[in-house]
């Protein structure tokens, strides 16, 4: 059994308590019973990246999975395989989405619940923009009514750092936001400084809806 597939099964086993129980079926897959509701077949995932190829591998071995976790808390999620995912009624996301979707009874339409919030707030949004097309879990790009275009990046950090900026950059390439999504946090002053430094902005919501409306 693989070190993901055993954490999951003890996590999952200890959350449901007396309420149901996870078993491992074949591979990366295990089955969740809980009382009262059919049965759920979660896939859990090692890998750092899911593609869209990977999305499809799983769902070609596993026809009736539920929900693909990708269990590495720095696993990248492209948009393909989230299309991919969310066309097929598979729930995706992390270790903490499976587990707040099993909360919730939600979890074939469960989505990585550290960007939902903060996806759901933008496609509130509309009525203006043409368009809006989601790259990675965290990076989007959205043109707006007057045709101009702006690449998002959502950062979750409390109060992210000029590191925290310039790693985002480097890894998912340039950027004209950076999204500041934690609600309780702010970027620090050295966080503003480098996103000037690589001409992009660092906003909180409140600063992106007026670039997004004006």
């Amino acid at each position: 059994m693989k070190w993901q597939v055993r954490y999951a099964l003890e996590n999952t086993n200890k959350r449901l308590g007396s309420m149901g129980s996870a078993e491992h079926v074949n591979g990366d897959a295990i089955r969740i019973s809980i009382r009262n509701r059919p049965e759920i077949l979660a896939v859990i995932s090692e890998s750092a990246e899911i593609t869209i190829d990977i999305a499809v591998q799983y769902h070609e071995k596993y026809p009736d999975m539920d929900f693909l976790c990708g269990f590495r808390s720095e696993c990248v999620w492209t948009g393909a395989a989230i299309s991919f995912l969310t066309d097929a009624n598979i729930g995706w996301g992390s270790s903490g989405t499976l587990s707040s979707a099993l909360s919730d009874n939600n979890v074939n339409t469960a989505s990585h619940k550290d960007y939902f919030f903060s996806y759901r707030l933008i496609n509130q949004m509309k009525k203006y923009f043409r368009n809006i097309e989601r790259e990675f879990d965290r990076v989007f790009t959205i043109v707006l009514n007057n045709g101009k275009k702006l690449r998002v990046g959502m950062l979750l950090e409390y109060e992210p750092t000029a590191d925290a900026v310039r790693s985002f950059w480097d890894q998912f390439g340039p950027v004209d936001v950076i999204w500041n999504i934690n609600p309780n946090g702010n970027p620090t002053k050295p966080a503003l400084e480098a996103g000037h430094q690589l001409g992009c902005g660092v906003l909180k919501w409140a600063e992106l809806k007026h670039l997004i409306t004006r």
